[in-house]
Order: C-alpha cells, then sequence, then structure tokens
C-alpha cells in the first residue's frame, strides 16, 4: 500500500492528535476491553469479500482458517507463527506482546517499542496514543503519545480538573468512559467524513485520513484507552480494524498490570513518603521490621490550632491546613527530606544521612529548610492579612541523631494495621524541643547536637528542662 508523505504536525501534536488535552484542555484517548467481533465464516462470500464504510468491497483475508478468535486457540497460533488475525503487522506485534512487550516495565517505553513493532511491520500509524485513567490524588490520567518520528513517546499528565472541561466532556474519551461506546472510529476524508468531536479538526489539519479509538475495560469500568490515526490516503483497511481490536484484550492485561504497578507505587509515596513506601514495596512489611538510620530530624506543629478548629467552618479549617501544609512541606520536599506523616496541624520529616561525612551536609540542608519554611509562612501570612485572617504561627523543632525506621502497629490474624514511622530518643527529643517553642517566644529551636555544625546561624539560649528526659538540655534559636 502506497505511503502518505510525511505530516506537517503542530507544534503540541503529541496531545492533539489523539485527544489528550493542552495546558487547559481535557483529554481525549480512553480505554476499555473492545468487543471482539466474530470474523466471517470460511469460505462464505462475506469471508472473501468485506465492506467499507463507504460502499466499496475489500478482499478478504484468502486464508480459510480464519474463524472467530473467540473460537481458536489465537495465543497458540499466533506464538506458532500462524495467519489467525488477517493482519501481518498486528500479528507481529500480538506475538512481541506475548513474548517480549509484557516483559516492558514503563508504558512510555512499551507505547514506543509497540508502535515501532506495527509501523516496521506495515501498519499505517501516524500517531499512537495510550491513554490511562490513574488513582491519584493529583494526577486524573496519564497519557503516552507517539507520532511518526518519533523516537519516544511523550508522557502528559492531567490532573482532575480537567475531567470538568469543555474539551474533555466534548471529546470521544467521555462517551468511552460512560461505557456508551466501546470504541468510536471516525473518517476524516471522504463523502463519509464526521468532525461531530473539535478534537477531529485538529487531527485533519495534522495530516489524519482515519482514526480510531478503543475503550479498555478494566476492574472497576473504563480506566484506560487506545487510539490509533493514519494518514494513508484511503484510511485504514477494515481489515487492519478487525485484527487491531483483536489486539486489545491482550493489550489491556499488559496496561493493568503496569496500571496497579503505578499505583501502587503512586500511593505508597503519596501516603508513606518516598522512602518509606519504597522500603514497603521492596519487602519490608512484617510488624516490627526495622532498621537503625542516622538522621536530622524536623518536626513541626501549627500554633493555637484547637482554637482555630473550635472557632471557624469546617471547610475553612481544611483550606487552612493544606496552606499552612503546602507551605511547610515545600521547603523539605525541595531539599531532598522525607515527610513521614502529618498529625492533625503537625509534621514529622527526616533527612538521612548516609554516612558520617554526609551528617553535617544534611543537617545544614535541614536548617535552610526550616528557615525556607518561615519564610513562606511570612508570605502566606501577608496573603491572609490582605483577607483578613488571621496569621498562623509554627513552632519547629530540630535534633540530629540515630532512629528506627520500620513498621509497628496492631495485627489480628489477617487484619493488620502498620504505619512505617521513625521512633527513638531523637525522635522524642525534636517534638520536645518543638513544644518549648513557646514558652521560649522562638519559631525554631535545635539540640546542640545539631546546632553543633551550624556555626552563627543559630544562638544558644540557654539550658531547659526537657519533658521526658533526665537531663536539661542545652537549646538553640535563631540570632535576633
Amino acid at each position: 500500500m502506497a505511503s502518505a508523505p510525511q505530516a506537517q504536525h503542530p507544534a503540541n501534536d503529541d496531545d492533539l492528535s489523539d485527544g489528550m488535552p493542552r495546558p487547559g484542555i481535557g483529554i481525549a484517548g480512553g480505554m476499555q476491553g473492545a468487543q471482539i467481533s466474530p470474523a466471517p465464516r470460511a469460505g462464505s462470500n462475506e469471508a472473501q469479500m468485506r465492506a467499507r464504510p463507504d460502499g466499496a468491497r475489500l478482499p478478504g483475508h484468502a486464508d480459510p482458517s480464519i474463524a472467530s478468535p473467540a473460537l481458536l486457540p489465537l495465543v497458540a497460533r499466533a506464538m506458532a507463527g500462524e495467519a489467525c488475525l488477517g493482519c501481518p503487522a498486528v500479528e507481529a506485534a500480538f506475538r512481541w506482546l506475548l513474548d517480549e512487550g509484557r516483559l516492558i516495565g514503563d508504558l512510555g517505553e512499551l507505547v514506543t517499542a509497540l508502535a515501532a513493532q506495527l509501523t516496521e511491520n506495515g501498519f499505517p500509524l501516524l500517531r499512537f496514543f495510550i491513554s490511562v485513567r490513574t488513582l491519584h490524588p493529583q494526577i486524573a490520567a496519564t497519557g503516552y503519545a507517539w507520532s511518526r518520528g518519533d523516537s519516544q513517546a511523550k508522557r502528559v499528565a492531567r490532573d482532575h480538573a480537567v475531567l470538568s472541561s469543555p474539551e474533555f466532556l466534548s471529546s470521544p474519551l467521555r462517551l468511552l468512559y460512560q461505557g456508551d461506546e466501546p470504541e468510536i472510529r471516525r473518517r476524516l476524508t471522504g463523502p463519509l467524513a464526521r468532525f461531530d468531536f473539535p478534537i477531529l479538526e485538529d487531527m485533519k489539519k495534522a495530516g489524519a485520513t482515519d482514526y480510531a479509538i478503543f475503550a479498555i475495560r478494566l476492574p472497576g469500568g473504563v480506566r484506560s484507552s487506545v487510539s490509533i490515526t493514519t494518514d494513508a490516503p484511503d484510511g485504514f483497511l477494515d481489515v487492519q480494524i478487525d485484527a487491531f481490536r483483536t489486539l486489545i484484550p491482550l493489550l489491556s492485561l499488559v496496561i493493568e498490570a503496569r496500571e496497579w504497578a503505578y499505583i501502587a507505587r503512586s500511593l505508597m509515596h503519596v501516603y508513606l513518603g518516598q522512602g518509606a513506601g519504597q522500603a514497603v514495596l521492596s519487602g519490608q512489611i512484617q510488624r516490627g521490621d526495622a532498621r537503625t538510620i542516622a538522621a536530622a530530624i524536623w518536626y513541626c506543629d501549627l500554633r493555637n490550632f484547637t482554637q482555630m478548629s473550635n472557632e471557624l467552618p469546617r471547610d475553612l479549617v481544611i483550606a487552612t491546613l493544606n496552606d499552612y501544609f503546602d507551605t511547610i512541606a515545600k521547603p523539605v520536599v525541595e531539599r531532598g527530606g522525607e515527610i513521614l506523616k502529618f498529625i492533625g496541624d503537625a509534621m514529622l520529616a527526616i533527612f538521612p544521612m548516609d554516612d558520617d561525612l554526609d551528617r553535617d551536609n544534611k543537617i545544614r540542608i535541614a536548617l535552610d529548610a526550616a528557615i525556607g519554611a518561615l519564610d513562606g509562612l511570612r508570605e502566606l501570612n501577608e496573603l491572609r492579612a490582605a483577607t483578613g485572617q488571621a496569621p498562623l504561627h509554627v513552632g519547629i523543632g530540630l535534633h540530629a541523631g540515630s532512629v528506627s525506621y520500620g513498621n509497628i502497629g496492631a495485627a489480628h490474624g489477617e487484619d493488620a494495621r502498620l504505619d512505617f514511622t521513625v521512633i527513638g530518643p531523637a525522635v522524642n527529643l525534636a517534638t520536645r524541643l518543638e513544644g518549648l517553642c513557646p514558652m521560649l517566644d522562638q519559631p525554631l529551636l535545635a539540640s546542640r547536637q545539631f546546632a553543633s555544625v551550624c556555626g552563627s546561624r543559630l544562638k544558644f539560649l540557654g539550658t531547659h528542662p526537657v519533658r521526658g528526659f533526665a537531663e536539661p538540655q542545652d537549646v538553640f534559636g535563631l540570632p535576633d
């Protein structure tokens, strides 16, 4: 089949052709386990001639052994190299997915490699796009878009706001997610061309002649999609669409495995922190599993939160906490700290030390993060003052030492509720120092172990009794 000249793509063709939105534009490219249409009965007229949407008749597959994939051991035949899908390019991709493709862990790399398998065997792809809805507090969907000439598929992530955007609501993906359609195909040239979705106009401008999107149904409903676009003069042949449709169930299994792995990693990182999440995914899951690490310990608490939560409306309290945590957490994360938990209005974070040589560096970084948090809080209070809201005040306790890093909690038979955290005297001292902040009228207090490497950045504030510790502690704060 003759190939069309290379299309000229718009600057952001990675999200136009398959419906992934540009900034501020909705997602379009979706998923579901496509319905497999039974193949015509071998030897029938319909098996030899297939109808085109424009009314023309195309020769069917000549192999009389072709029958419904639901009736044949499709996988065994494909792995044996037998023709069984009616399209050599898709058959080659099918075998590759079963053998090598399913072992590729990164979905972007899978999209790139699968597109290469298809195109190198003659499938006329202009665009190939996989969109996966995911379980993440900020990201609604992640898409991987490959265009002809790309060496790597482009990743595009969209937040939850996109799902209510006009562009998404008028996109093919919305119909797939609602379950209204298992697949949508649109000719973009000729008498049967349809442009009932705004995104199709953009595809035509990019040189596309035919577009098809297939829903991929995963547990819980339609959660993903795969779409294909061509610039072949006559669009896709029906035998190519039929063959590609048969590829969808296998592709859905591969995508599902990667989606759940991504969800597990994302939720572990969101709720436990990156280091703790990785430790759990690596197998540190039994109650009592722990190891000793050295770390700079960072503990902060919001002043007068009890009074605030008693007096303000619930939604305003939650909004205030989110603003506060955004401000306090940002400098910690930016400097490589690991936030372990939020405890009401308090936050516990650590800066793990690789070795003795790393100790001084991590202490200084932790102090930078604390000063950055206080600077950010001043800016937040200026915004709050402009809207008539009371300022927020915080106390930060800093210490450095060894901690036990691992699992604690309750376990009853197969039921368990565990927490991955740090415990030990070093953590206790950091929290007690924070508790001294209102007594000494200081926003930040540090131990001698922490302050010993900070020089003039911290000043000695005297020796003070600390609850739970037999000996008074030397306490340091910010200079005036």
